[in-house]
Formats: C-alpha cells, structure tokens, sequence
C-alpha cells in the first residue's frame, strides 16, 4: 500500500500538486469571470427564479427538472469534501487554505456556468430516450475532438471511483466505526446494497431520492454547525483574522500545528476546493445535461449556485467549526496509519521554537531543511519505545507523543524494530499515541466542541452518512454516461456492477491511499475540461449574449 501510495504521490506532483495546476484552474475561472462580466454577481439572484421555476415550459425535453438536476449535482458535490476535506486542507495548510477555497469558489461559479451551458447545449438522447451530456459531447460534436472526449469519458469513470466512490464510503465507513464501532465492512455491504438499489433505476430514480436528501441534510448540518460556531463566538473573530491574514504568508505555527508555507496553503486550499465544489471537473455538467430546458444558459446559470452553496456557505461553516473550536491545533489519543508516520533522526520538540522551525521546513520541502529520515532499530520494551534522542517520531505532520506499539491489536510489543528511511518496516505492528488528526476524524471532534457536547460528534456519521452516500449515487450517474459515450447502452449494467463492487472494497480501504488515488483522477478530468472551454469562449459569449436578447424580447 505505501508503495501504490507513493506512486500515486508522484504522480499527482505532474498534476493536481504541481505548481502550475492551482494557478491553470483559478486563471480558467478569472478569464471567464472577467470575460463574461462577473456572471456570478450580475445573474445571482436571475439563477435562483430559474430555479424555483418562475420561466419553465410544459413539454420542454429533459429528464429532470431544474431543481431535481441541481439536486443531483449539489449531491455529487455535497459530500466528504465538505466535512473531511475542509478539515484536510486546514490541518495541511492552517487557516489560509480556507481562504483559497473560497476563491476557488468564486471563480468557480464562473467556471461551472461555462461548462455546464456548453454541455447541455450539445446534449445527445440515447437508445433508451434518456438524456446523455457532458464535456464529451462538445468536445466530440462541436469541437471535432474525439480523442479529446475519450480521454475525458475514460477519466470520468476512472474519477467516478477515485472521486465519487471509494472516498465517500470510506470516509462513511470511519466515522461509523469511530462513533458507534460498526466494523466498516458492516456498513460497506449495508450501504453497498442501497446504492445497487438507487442506482439501477436511472436518472429518475437518482433524481427523485437526490432532491430529497440534498435539502434534509442542508438543515441538519448548518443547525450542527451553528451549535459549536455559536458556543465559541468569541473565537469566530480571531478565525477569520487568521483565515485573511495569513492567507498571501502561509498559516504560522501554533500549539501542534507547525506551520504551512503559502505555497502549500495555496495548493491545498484550490485543490480540495475543486475536490469540494468540482469547478472546472466537468462531472456537474452531467448532471444538469438532463435537465428540461430549450435554453441552455437556463442550466448554466442554476449551476452557479453550485459552489456557491457548497463552499461558500457549507465549507465555510466546516472551517468556522474546526477554527473556533481550536481542535485543529490539539493531540488526539489515535492509531496510527503508515501513511502519515515517519521517524526522523534526531530529538525535536514542538515546543522549541528553533525545533519547530526545522520541522516546518521538512514538511513543506524546504531546500534548507537539516532533518533527516531515520534508519535504524527501536528498542520496545511492553509497547513503549526507549528513545535516547536518536529519534522523533512524527505523525500526521506533528511530533507524536505518548507513542506506544501493540500486535495483533491489543498486547504490548517487546523487541526490536527495524526502521529504513523514516518506515516502520514490520507489518504487523499497530502504533498508537496522541498525534494531530485531520479529515472526518477532525471535524467529528470539533463538534463536539459546541452546545451540544458529545453529542455533537455524533452529527458527522449522520451527516456524512447521507452527503456521501448521495455522492456516490451522483456520480454512479456520471460514470454510466461516460461509459454509454463510449461503449453504448450495453456497457452500463457491467459498469454499475463494477461501481458497487468498488463501493464495497473501499469500505474498508486505507484512507490516505484513497484520498491520494482521488486526487489524481479529479485532474485527469479538469485539464481535457478546461481546455475545451477555452477553445470554445466565443460561442460561450455568443451564446450568453443571445440569451439575454431572447430574454428581454420574452422568446424564452
């Protein structure tokens, strides 16, 4: 597993982690924002009339209504970005990295209105009377690009499990197992079963169970959130104090945390933005493809409501949570996964500024950093490890403390251990002890930190139980439209199987593996996707233009 990891580590440091990538898919946003004439200001308050269906048609062709596809869409986006990748991008890059996802947002609406108009605009219907759109289609029918459109269509399903899929339920599987200890392949074969059921139903089935989740689990979430944001108000102040000031610097350390440059905060804050809201991804133009509407801008414009409510107003609570709470700055007693363990050589403590500082460089890949990776053994006498300073153990970017190792989960561990290169090398070792944590495991602490105590925590599970659970159904969407672009109507059953099958296996995966292979498959989607809209930014001002005229006239 840590060698896939590594692997796919690398290979996202070409894509979603390379330097070039926050500023590609934030320039694509800025071009059109200014291009267009900041259509997300100018037609905000236009998008939600079209939504609550003040200009719809009898016999207009489509599948869904305009709130149902906004449904749909919200629900493959609504999901473990908001509640664990929120809590990842702060615990990676402080409370700058909430700010970056807010501008991801921003020039996102931007970005979503493109790509869903131009997608829907070139919709085909399929054998079975269903509605097909996305990215593919213009790319193929309009652009003449059809190995550009397959490339997206193989992405899009690739994406589907590392986006849509293993994530969700892995996430879902943790919290379970954290909260009421339901083993995850318990609630991997549950919930396995339900989405065979949705799913084998199609775009209408998915639709009408969307439309009624989506708003359900909106209220109980912003009631979570407002129950710790309102407990520690006075904290709110100082958070956003943080959130700006920090965000052009990188977030400076503080208690646990040892700090994140500016060029980290910026990376982590754009990619699990795009992670959230999906701007630029062009998975929600699929949904909204089905939409029934003669015009497309209609669908363009509700999508701009898109990130706006997924980031701007439920990431924004997520971060608020975690911030004013302070949980993302404390040690939590937790097991230790492989993949965020590291021994350096050398004795480090968090609480020497000189120490900290040489930390801080290790973990953002600074070029003037002295720590080195620790190879050697580790004497264990009854699970606690006997350290003369040649050593610190690090997890999940933090200097552990209290460390301890068991085998086969409960007995202490006595010998020695070896360690090459910073790993841990015997397999069958737990290691346990108090360490930063991050992802669902940190939002779920941090609300407990509220009015309604231990009992806030319990608000996660249910949350991500049905933000997750709708995102997989979204994307399980998606993927069969990319698969009928590509083999037909015949290839959508096996691809279904094979999407549960997935669902299943994830359950009980590695979550940092996961969250890796996720980030990968997102940008093997978005470049094709924004490529395509930049070359068709003329139609897409056209087509905008002759909708307003059309408006206006009162032709549609």
């Amino acid at each position: 597993m840590e060698l896939l990891n590594n692997l796919l580590l690398y290979i996202d440091s070409y894509l979603g982690s390379a330097a070039y990538f926050p500023y590609l898919l934030l320039g694509v946003g800025l071009f059109f924002t200014l291009y267009l004439g900041f259509p997300q200001v100018r037609y905000f308050r236009h998008a939600w009339r079209v939504v609550a269906g003040k200009f719809d048609k009898k016999g207009t062709p489509g599948d869904t209504s305009h709130f149902q596809a906004l449904s749909t869409a919200l629900s493959g986006t609504v999901g473990t970005g908001n509640i664990g990748g929120v809590a990842l991008a702060i615990f990676l890059g402080g409370p700058a990295a909430l700010f970056w996802m807010w501008m991801t947002a921003f020039m996102g609406m931007t970005t979503k209105f493109v790509e869903v108009t131009l997608s829907h605009k070139y919709r085909v219907k399929t054998e079975d009377g269903t509605m097909a759109g996305g990215p593919m289609y213009y790319m193929d029918r309009r652009l003449n690009m059809k190995w550009l459109a397959v490339i997206f269509a193989i992405a899009t399903i690739i994406s589907s499990f590392g986006t849509g899929n293993m994530p969700q339920i892995n996430n879902i599987a943790q919290s379970m197992e954290q909260t009421f200890s339901i083993d995850p392949v318990v609630t991997g074969a549950v919930l396995s079963i339900l989405l065979a059921m949705v799913i084998i139903g199609g775009i209408k089935r998915i639709a009408a169970v969307t439309s009624k989740i989506v708003p359900i689990m909106g209220v109980l979430y912003v009631i979570g959130s407002l129950s710790v944001i309102l407990y520690n108000l006075d904290n709110i102040g100082p958070s956003f104090v943080s959130i700006f000031s920090d965000a052009f610097t990188g977030s400076a350390a503080t208690g646990g945390f040892l700090g994140a440059s500016f060029a980290y905060a910026f990376n982590r804050g754009v990619n699990r933005g795009l992670f959230s809201n999906e701007a630029g991804q062009g998975s929600a133009p699929i949904a909204h493809a089905s939409a029934r509407a003669n015009e497309p801008v209609s669908e363009g414009l509700v999508s701009i409501l898109e990130p706006f409510i997924d980031t701007i107003i439920i990431c924004t609570l997520t971060g608020l949570v975690i911030l004013s709470s302070g949980a993302w700055t404390q040690k939590f007693e937790n097991v230790f996964a492989r993949t965020d363990l590291v021994f350096v050589t050398g004795q480090y403590d968090d609480h020497n500024d000189a120490d900290r500082e040489q930390l801080y460089k290790y973990l953002n890949g600074k070029k003037d950093n002295t720590v080195e990776n620790y190879s050697g053994t580790v004497q264990v006498v009854d699970g606690i490890p006997k350290n003369n300073g040649e050593y610190t153990i690090l997890h999940a970017r933090s200097v552990a403390e209290d460390v301890h190792f068991i085998v086969a989960g409960e007995d202490p561990y006595t010998g020695k251990l070896p360690i090459k290169n910073g790993q841990l090398m015997k397999e069958d070792i737990e290691v346990v002890g108090k360490s930063l944590i991050h992802s669902a495991a940190l939002t779920s602490v941090a609300f407990s930190e509220g009015y309604l105590g231990d009992f806030g925590q319990f608000i996660i599970p249910i949350s991500l139980l049905m933000f997750a659970f709708s995102t997989a159904i979204a994307w399980s969407y998606y993927g069969d439209r990319a698969v009928v672009y590509l083999f037909g109507q015949r290839g959508v059953m096996p691809y279904r199987i094979l999407y549960v099958c997935g669902f299943f296996w994830a359950s009980f995966a590695d979550t940092t593996l996961i969250w890796t292979a996720s980030a990968v498959a997102i940008v093997l989607m978005t470049l094709p996707n924004l490529l395509g809209m930049l070359l068709l930014h003329k139609e897409m001002k056209q087509t905008v233009k002759s909708y307003w005229e059309d408006f206006r006239s009162g032709k549609n």
